[in-house]
């Protein structure tokens, strides 16, 4: 699962082809759910970069803390919270990396999960109107979360699906059929996604320290790119 992002600030506007940057991007070492997220989505045809409160907020939730942060691919047209988002209000987050916790026999170990030429990442997304006023954000989230593939598995189960660049306008697209946008909801492929040990320092979702990011061990990479 995704429960902590790193977003440095990116080469924003190179992101996605007409990327329309009004306002100063959301950026952080180690962002937790309950907190604001960049976003990607379409508008009057063209992509726009804003921000959202991660935990998605459909207009009959009654507990705030009751908002997903996450969606499970398999169920996005199941569970009513997710089916309309998924329908019309697919979005992206754009990311550096993604940290997990690998179980180990005394404590979990985190790593972040990057691409393997360490460049952003387009993570896919649903999106609605948010419907309180206890925050200051007009919208609000939830990443889609895909298994892991082979490679980083043994790191944790679950992460979010990963949109390539020349599949966004697709992804973001209302008009797309649903089958198609499914589709795009794949594990990386091992040779896309790497990962590294970083310190403990990131169990703190208050550590907003940029050695939170910094690797202490070699990328975990497919095995003919393994680092020695």
């Amino acid at each position: 699962m995704a429960g902590r992002l790193y977003i440095p600030t990116l080469a924003w506007r190179n992101l996605l082809p007409q990327l329309v940057v009004e306002e100063t991007p959301i950026t952080g070492t180690n962002l937790a759910p309950r907190q604001p997220l960049p976003l990607i989505r379409l508008e009057a045809g063209r992509p726009r970069l804003g921000r959202a409160f991660w935990g998605l907020t459909p207009p009959w939730l009654k507990v705030l803390d009751h908002a997903p942060h996450c969606a499970r691919a398999e169920s996005l047209e199941s569970r009513a919270m997710f089916r309309d988002a998924f329908a019309a209000r697919r979005c992206l987050v754009p990311v550096g990396g993604v940290y997990v916790w690998r179980p180990m026999a005394r404590a979990k170990q985190p790593y972040l999960v990057t691409r393997a030429d360490r460049g952003p990442l387009l993570l896919a997304a649903l999106w609605c109107r948010f419907h309180t006023t206890l925050t200051d954000y007009n919208d609000s989230l939830a990443l889609i979360t895909v298994p892991s593939n082979e490679l980083l598995a043994p790191l944790t189960d679950r992460l979010p699906a990963v949109i390539e660049r020349d599949s966004a306008t697709r992804w973001l697209d209302p008009q797309t059929p649903l089958t198609a946008a499914r589709q795009q909801l794949m594990p990386a492929t091992t040779e896309l996604l790497g990962a590294f040990p970083v310190s403990r320092e990131v169990n703190d979702p208050g550590n907003q320290e940029a050695s939170c990011a910094y690797p202490i061990g070699p990328m975990l990479r497919r095995a003919s790119q393994q680092e020695t």
